[in-house]
């Protein structure tokens, strides 16, 4: 969908700036979400995690705002030919954001609970973390290369990452006995952040309609 934002002649080089910025954007939001589940699960000192991870939060919400400025400017002097393309890079910015919010929640998360998890449970948790981390990079990779196939295939990825933290929230919910809240959070956050890529990723294979609404039930 977005090969405007990677031609060559003097009007896409403003928007090959956007689109460099976005890709910032997705890099930042796997390096905060790292270091929030880091110290969730592998025990990283809070405090000193916490100054870069809520100064990268805060540049990646500079950087969507210079975002939307420029595409409102974009597409005002341009006028409407790319307005689709537009919309959808609006919704994009908004879903990269969302990453760093749901990062700083695990984070809040680690401060209050972190001792919270038996090992079985933790080991768990950091091996789903993983798989999240290089998906969030291959969401990346996957966006920068315009790849459609690629696309699909990372898009089943995150239905099945998906699948897998909602089976662990409802097992979690019917243990009697132990306060499982810290699990059904941790991994409700997890699913939130693969949502967003998931998103992300659709721009390159759905139609803008279908921005926003991946995550709805699939047998619906």
């Amino acid at each position: 969908m977005f090969d405007w934002l990677k031609g060559k002649n003097q009007e896409a080089e403003g928007l090959d700036a956007i689109s460099r910025k976005f890709e910032q954007m997705l890099e930042d939001g796997r390096h905060v979400f790292d270091a929030a589940a880091n110290t969730l699960l592998a025990g990283s000192d809070p405090d000193v995690v916490r100054a870069d991870l809520f100064a990268t939060d805060k540049r990646i919400n500079k950087v969507e705002q210079e975002i939307r400025r420029a595409l409102v400017v974009h597409g005002s002097v341009h006028g409407s030919f790319s307005l689709p393309e537009l919309l959808v890079m609006m919704s994009l910015v908004k879903d990269a954001e969302r990453i760093g919010d749901y990062a700083k929640n695990l984070f809040d998360l680690a401060v209050h609970s972190r001792d919270a998890f038996v090992d079985a449970e933790r080991a768990e948790l950091v091996a789903l973390k993983d798989r999240i981390s290089r998906l969030l990079a291959k969401t990346r990779n996957t966006y920068d290369g315009q790849d459609e196939e690629a696309a699909r295939r990372l898009l089943e990825e995150c239905n099945r990452l998906e699948d897998e933290c909602d089976g662990a929230v409802h097992r979690a919910l019917v243990v009697e006995g132990r306060n499982l809240a810290a699990n059904v959070l941790a991994y409700r956050y997890f699913k939130r952040v693969v949502s967003h890529a998931a998103n992300i990723v659709t721009s390159l294979v759905m139609p803008i309609d279908k921005l926003d609404f991946f995550d709805e039930p699939r047998d619906a």
